[in-house]
């Protein structure tokens, strides 16, 4: 390690998305000058310090999801021993979505200095890209996995008025649109981003429907970003007294119970469950 000092220091890195030429100036400087660099992935943190003509003498360890309850006391020993200790996700800011949060609120209950040298953010990039609104937001993360609780917190956001951003998985992003375009409806604006700043960056900005029935064509490659247009302020006009039970009569007949699917279709329209209620038992 490098010479000790009085006091220790954690410092967030601002990693680049995928294009190393966003790294900055300050990035590259604690990478060089850190005691020890706590990495999301050791061999992709080497392959960017190679890409930025980058020589970090300091330790690096791995810091991640599955090891990172073990290595955060062992970090904020080092920290309080008077080291500099710089964190580095894959992409991003640490603790947004990825490993990092646990690492700060332990390194300030010691009392340790934390600071950062800020860099790209999923977030912001897609966000401003998107064409939506960006004077209000609200970042939701990624959504539960399992499809029921997926359908839940979406019935929860589809009154949201701020401007959405979602990540998800390649894998599970068809699921989620389907169920963001049944639960916000059909015509909602939004836009896919994916593998920004990277070569195959692509933005696709349509509709929630469209953007459901083209990853249902096949499953898209990379980081994939949503942005998703706010509830409009004036509510749709309501559907007729038919309408709302068909639309009901629908979702039981794809397994949800009476209940769920009530819920549902009064968060969809904006209505209260108990009219949908004494409509459907009317």
């Amino acid at each position: 390690m490098g010479e000790m000092s009085d006091v220790g220091r954690l410092v967030l890195l601002g990693a680049p998305l995928g294009n190393p030429a966003d790294a900055s100036t300050r990035f590259r400087e604690v990478l060089a000058s850190a005691d020890v660099v706590a990495a999301e992935d050791t061999r992709r943190l080497t392959r960017l310090a190679r890409d930025l003509d980058v020589t970090i003498p300091g330790r690096i360890v791995s810091y991640f999801e599955g090891n990172e309850e073990r290595r955060t006391p062992e970090l904020v020993e080092v920290i309080q021993a008077g080291y500099l200790v710089a964190l580095v996700t894959d992409g991003g800011m640490p603790s947004v979505s990825d490993p990092g949060y646990r690492l700060v609120r332990a390194a300030l209950d010691a009392g340790a200095p934390v600071t950062a040298a800020p860099g790209p953010s999923a977030v912001t990039t897609a966000l401003a890209l998107s064409g939506l609104p960006c004077d209000r937001f609200c970042f939701e993360g990624f959504l539960p996995r399992s499809p029921g609780a997926r359908r839940s917190r979406l019935r929860e956001l589809a009154t949201e008025p701020r401007t959405l951003v979602i990540f998800e998985a390649p894998h599970r992003v068809a699921g989620a649109l389907a169920d963001l375009a049944d639960a916000f409806g059909a015509d909602r604006p939004a836009a896919l981003c994916r593998e920004l700043t990277k070569t195959y960056e692509e933005v696709l900005r349509r509709p929630l429907g469209d953007l459901a029935r083209w990853a249902a064509e096949g499953e898209p490659r990379g980081e994939i970003t949503l942005v998703v247009a706010g509830a409009p302020e004036t509510p749709a006009e309501r559907p007729d007294d038919d309408a709302l039970k068909a639309e009901v009569a629908e979702r039981e007949s794809a397994g949800l119970s009476r209940r769920d699917a009530i819920s549902e279709v009064a968060t969809r329209h904006g209505l209260r469950r108990r009219d949908v209620y004494t409509v459907v038992h009317r």
